[in-house]
């Protein structure tokens, strides 16, 4: 059995997919390590990992997260990380390093240790029509030429990291191994990629139960609303979806997050607001998802057959929200269309049209056949008996 170190950014949307392949390694018996931030160390260790957390607790988004924003939070993260990554490393003695496609010292951890890697892709692999936020463009000229200042930061930075790196690309680190959280029908381009890239479909895995909410009373027809982890939400968004929604659900469901659900304010009788909500069970049940279009929040839609309305926020979601709406899986609208005559408009069309829940079983079974966390973690196996060989 193998010796694997998971690298990665601490944030649900990274980590999510990566625990349900810990665990089948585990299972498989091989060993495995995690480095994270404090916030996910007894997630990680409940998939069986032995976790490493990174020194300075931890690792905060850069605010604005803009292309350059986020390319010197990247590089210099890779500084202030890397000899202590390295350090637990070469104790470790890792057979593979699996590492985020945004995760510049795990990329460069294993060129300096000479093992071999893994990218792992939980947004869209990137391509020609599935642009990388961090690649060379206008908007990040445009914004060099407004912000000097980080400019030099990040080419300080960048410039202590060595060659092996892309020149700006950082959210783009390849391997030769790439595994890709989604299938290829929902991938934009997919056709474009080599056979580095495995799609291996969502990768979800159990979680616990909370037995705190009340799935049971649900009444159909279930409309569930959640705007992620990342983005802070405008609680004036999730009450305008409470009371578009209202009229049209057996029960509502708001996933508030960060915000109290008393922000909220007063909400209609058949409206549940809770910070924390079991979305896997509630997608379930549920006939329409109002999201903002995460890659990991609309791969759990697809998998249960439920069509969405993406309201994207930033990052990648305009990119999910454009390919929900090309498959015919579910309608978009932007933060400034948000009112609720248009949200419940749209949410009829939704659950009146048969023809988004048929587009959305059809990517249903896409996503199935693409083999989820157990295909990823073969892809792995298969990599660890070839890659030896040839180094």
């Amino acid at each position: 059995m193998s010796t694997i170190a998971f690298l990665n950014i601490a944030m649900h949307g990274r980590v999510n997919p990566t625990l349900p392949i810990v665990a089948e390694l585990v299972r498989r018996g091989h060993t495995v390590t995690y480095h994270t931030s404090p916030a996910f160390a007894a997630e990680v260790e409940a998939a069986g990992a032995t976790v490493h957390l990174y020194p300075g607790g931890e690792q905060p988004l850069p605010d604005p997260p803009t292309p350059l924003t986020l390319l010197r939070g990247l590089a210099e993260a890779a500084v202030g990380l890397l000899p202590a990554v390295l350090a637990d490393l070469r104790r470790v003695r890792p057979d593979l390093i699996v590492h985020d496609s945004a995760c510049p010292w795990g990329l460069v951890a294993a060129r300096q240790l000479g093992v071999p890697a893994a990218s792992s892709f939980t947004t869209f692999a990137f391509n020609r029509q599935a642009l990388s936020p961090t690649r060379l463009s206008g908007e990040l000229l445009a914004e060099a030429l407004a912000r000097p200042g980080d400019v030099l930061g990040y080419l300080r930075a960048r410039s202590k990291l060595g060659r092996g790196l892309p020149l700006t690309d950082l959210g783009n680190l390849r391997q030769p191994l790439n595994l890709v959280y989604t299938s290829r029908a929902f991938q934009i381009g997919a056709d474009a990629f080599g056979d580095s890239y495995r799609f291996v479909g969502p990768s979800i895995g159990a979680r616990p139960a909370d037995p705190s909410f009340p799935i049971d009373e649900l009444k159909d027809p279930v409309l569930y609303a959640s705007l992620g982890t990342v983005f802070d939400a405008d609680p004036r968004l999730l009450r305008t979806f409470a009371a578009a929604l209202a009229p049209l659900g057996g029960t509502v469901v708001i996933a508030t997050r960060a915000h109290d659900p008393d922000e909220l304010g007063p909400l209609p009788g058949n409206v549940i607001a809770r910070r924390s909500v079991p979305q896997l069970e509630v997608l379930a049940r549920a006939a329409m998802f109002v999201t903002h279009g995460g890659m990991n929040g609309a791969n759990e839609a697809l998998q249960a057959g439920v069509p969405m309305l993406v309201v994207p926020q930033g990052a990648d979601q305009p990119l999910v929200a454009s390919r929900v709406v090309a498959l015919g899986a579910g309608l978009s609208l932007t933060n400034d269309q948000v009112r609720e005559d248009v949200v419940r408009a749209l949410a009829r069309r939704l659950l009146d049209e048969p023809g988004f829940r048929t587009a959305a079983e059809t990517v249903r079974a896409a996503q199935q056949e693409a083999g989820g966390y157990p295909r990823a973690v073969d892809e792995i196996e298969r990599y660890l008996t070839i890659v030896p060989a040839g180094r």
